[in-house]
């Protein structure tokens, strides 16, 4: 059997979340019966609706009570449950690559989201794929249930490294909608450092063809409270030039600023139904996933 890469699966982690289910929030499509809803109408388990019986049609799914009641025959239609399709999103322009001192890099840490969650999902027996991109898709390993196909993601997370890139996530966003042709849920992993309004429309052209999304803004603990104290020169990202300065006349200005920008990408992800997840990579992975993982399956069973 053929070794799967591991450098980021994390066993505190998958102990963690392992034994919470991942299940899509809104309706999904695939064609293997599983633990999800469909919109595909079949014979199996739940009850969904009634429609006209025309010719051809198996008769065992007649419904005699109405025809009984009111003369007339008809079919009791039935809701399938379908594998999820799930599409893991991972930035990889130079800003993820930021770090404070003895911290993990954004990039890392969202690689080491990706991996967890690929492995729950896959151990689920559902479908999982990955996207890498800065300014454009980079690679894109397809969505799959098998473990050959969890080894393919695995190896692209390990070989994947930080470009010197800039982010342009709105129209990453725009490109990976228009080819991802069934719905399935959709985790983003990213600083999202790019122009919130085009951000917000490539997540409604996601939300317009149905996915379910999961938005995972991921800053460094630097980047929220910029403790900086002495003159430091600042080292310039994503084609920005380097800034020599003292950071205590930038802390008000920089606050502000980087905390209307976070609060402008929740508000856009509220305002399309998006679960918005803030993510300091200095808290514990195995913190942030088991409660958004325990909160969302918290709310759906309250939805049944």
């Amino acid at each position: 059997m053929t070794e799967i890469p591991t450098n980021y699966l994390d066993p505190q982690v998958l102990n963690r979340i392992g034994r919470l289910e991942l299940r899509a929030r809104l309706v999904v499509e695939g064609f293997v019966t599983g633990m999800h809803k469909s919109p595909y109408r079949g014979f199996s388990v739940e009850f969904a609706q009634h429609r006209e019986y025309v010719p051809g049609d198996d008769l065992r799914h007649l419904d005699w009570k109405i025809f009984g009641k009111a003369d007339r025959f008809v079919i009791k239609q039935y809701e399938e449950e379908t594998n999820l399709r799930a599409h893991l999103f991972l930035d990889q322009s130079e800003s993820m690559n930021y770090a404070h001192d003895g911290g993990m890099s954004k990039f890392d840490y969202s690689a080491t989201g990706c991996a967890s969650l690929a492995y729950l999902i896959q151990q689920q027996a559902d479908a999982v794929g990955l996207s890498l991109f800065d300014d454009k898709v980079v690679r894109q390993v397809p969505p799959s249930n098998t473990r050959a196909g969890l080894g393919n993601l695995f190896t692209a997370l390990e070989q994947a490294k930080t470009r010197t890139q800039k982010t342009k996530v709105g129209g990453v966003l725009h490109d990976l909608a228009s080819h991802l042709r069934q719905r399935g849920m959709v985790l983003i992993f990213s600083d999202l450092f790019d122009d919130p309004e085009a951000i917000q429309k490539g997540l409604r052209e996601l939300v317009g063809r149905g996915h379910d999304i999961v938005v995972f803004h991921v800053l460094d603990r630097d980047e929220l409270e910029f403790p900086f104290e002495r003159m430091t020169l600042f080292q310039g990202l994503e084609q920005m030039p380097e800034l020599l300065c003292d950071p205590k006349s930038l802390r008000d200005a920089y606050l502000a600023e980087i905390g209307g920008f976070a609060e402008a990408i929740r508000k856009a992800c509220l305002g399309l139904r998006i679960d918005y997840v803030r993510v300091l990579n200095s808290t514990p992975l195995d913190v942030v996933l088991t409660s958004y993982l325990s909160a969302r399956t918290a709310r759906t069973k309250r939805r049944k």
